[in-house]
């Protein structure tokens, strides 16, 4: 039977995001509490979602006793294990009506197994507000002709056709946007840099950076020369270092870092989640070539992924990690599937702009002067969320955590570039039947050949920057069990670097 409700509900949704500008959609914080706005969805959810009325009765929590953010920060976290795979699909949405939402994405299963996402179009709206974001104050693509070519995978998993829908909402707004999607077909995506990217004033590349990183290299090799095309990159997926952005850039024949490539934090679980701006670009750029700064900001030197976050759309908290070594995430926002509190579990921690900015001082940058150039496009007093990523992707050795963030940049310095990927799988040997050993399977680049040679200088730079960004290795691991033992793959190796799965950078 047809929902005559959907029309309006959609149609509400779709006129507030085309009728209001980014900066009026941004502008809130001086009039309103975030948690207020948590405590109203909170409301909601417990008089509209069985499965949560549920949720709250096994925890013996009456609803109507919950009225300040004090006695919102006591409800219990919710988790995949103890909420959402404990109830059928349709009692985690509102009314219990799975047709209430028009689409289903699905998880990557990183975490276990997959999990189903149902949402709809008026869900994807206010994610679509964090990609404009993107392509008005990183790419202005408010002024430019764009061609937005989505290089993340299409099919049942989130990412691609969650960007696609966003990016066609941007061009229903007025941006001279136009969409297309080859997915991860890195032929298809050449054959449209070549025949339809000449047509654009920029181009923007959306996908994992590995993947883009692939798709860059390869195209050069293939004789396409991408500084007349003007591209830009939109990122999610992983923690890449600012040697890295400086890579891509290069390559591209770019050199505006603050403004020409943007990460966004994302998860099947409810869309984006925050994303780089200009201004966070310019403060990790910082705080990349500075380790005591983001040691003071992060609590350790290694760089998180930092984006700035819209506390009325998605309400971070955060909780100890239960090993406690550092706080892990969670957040409350609506979705198909709406979540109060629920618990992501990344590592990272929450920054208030004043703070972020005060902090810079006291080491004596400015990244809002730094921004003046470009008349602070992009400059919002958002706050700031740091992310590491799940703590079980790091390896144990010598009692020291060992990041993949750490062993990128080894790789990614001018030195051993050009013979690698910079894909990697990294591993921690500490058996009985050989001597203790950081173990890092290398893929080297499509042109190029492994020897002794190469070996030992990526080795050595490995083992270089391990010990400048991570001061428990240099403190923890002898000196003489801290060259790590380095094995060159071709591109491609099917044992170690399989094409078309997303790569693992860690294995037990």
């Amino acid at each position: 039977m047809v929902d005559h409700r959907q029309p309006a509900r959609a149609g509400e949704a779709l006129r507030h995001f085309l009728a209001t500008p980014l900066d009026r959609l941004l502008e809130r914080g001086d009039r309103q509490d975030p948690a207020e706005t948590a405590l109203a969805l909170f409301r909601d959810v417990a008089a509209s979602v069985p499965a949560y009325r549920a949720f709250l009765a096994e925890h013996g929590i009456e609803p109507g006793r919950i009225r300040t953010a004090a006695d919102f920060a006591g409800l219990p976290l919710a988790t995949k294990q103890n909420y959402l795979y404990r109830h059928p699909l349709a009692q985690l949405c509102r009314g219990g009506r799975l047709e209430s939402c028009d689409f289903i994405a699905v998880s990557s299963g990183s975490t276990g197994r997959p999990t189903f996402w149902p949402r709809f179009m008026s869900d994807e709206l206010p994610v679509a507000v964090r990609f404009e974001q993107v392509f008005h104050d990183s790419f202005q693509a408010d002024q430019r002709r764009t061609l937005a070519i989505v290089c993340f995978a299409l099919g049942t998993w989130v990412g691609g056709m969650f960007t696609a829908a966003c990016c066609r909402y941007l061009a229903a707004k007025g941006y001279p946007i136009t969409v297309v999607t080859p997915g991860s077909n890195r032929d298809e995506t050449w054959r449209l840099a070549r025949e339809l990217a000449p047509q654009f004033e920029q181009t923007v590349l959306l996908g994992y950076p590995p993947f883009l990183k692939d798709v860059i290299d390869g195209g050069i090799a293939g004789g396409i020369d991408w500084r007349p095309l003007r591209v830009k990159l939109a990122m999610a997926g992983e923690v890449f270092s600012e040697e890295w952005r400086t890579l891509a850039g290069e390559r591209l024949g770019s050199t505006d870092w603050c403004y020409d490539s943007a990460s966004l934090y994302g998860t099947a679980d409810a869309g984006v989640l925050g994303n780089e701006t200009p201004l966070s670009v310019c403060i990790r750029r910082f705080l990349g070539a500075n380790p005591g700064a983001a040691r003071q900001l992060f609590g350790e030197s290694r760089l998180p992924t930092l984006v700035q976050y819209d506390p009325f759309v998605r309400y971070f908290e955060t909780v100890p990690e239960v090993e406690g070594r550092g706080q892990t995430l969670l957040f409350t926002g609506d979705n198909g599937v709406p979540l109060v509190r629920y618990h992501i579990a990344d590592n990272g921690g929450l920054i208030p702009y004043e703070r972020m900015i005060h902090v810079l001082a006291e080491w004596k940058f400015d990244p809002v002067k730094e921004l003046g150039g470009h008349g602070w496009r992009g400059v919002h007093r958002l706050p700031f969320v740091f992310v590491f990523g799940r703590a079980n992707f790091a390896v144990s050795y010598f009692g020291a955590n060992v990041y993949p963030e750490n062993v990128s940049v080894g790789l990614e310095q001018a030195a051993v570039r050009d013979w690698v990927t910079g894909k990697f799988v990294l591993q921690a040997k500490e058996g009985l039947d050989e001597a203790p050993h950081l173990a890092v399977a290398v893929e080297l680049a499509p042109t190029a050949t492994g020897d002794e040679g190469k070996r030992e200088a990526i080795a050595r730079s490995i083992q270089a920057h391990l010990e400048r960004l991570n001061s428990e290795f240099k403190n923890y691991a002898p000196a003489e069990y801290r060259m790590p033992r380095v094995t060159l793959h071709p591109a491609g190796d099917p044992e170690w670097f399989p094409p078309g799965v997303k790569h693992r950078y860690t294995r037990r």
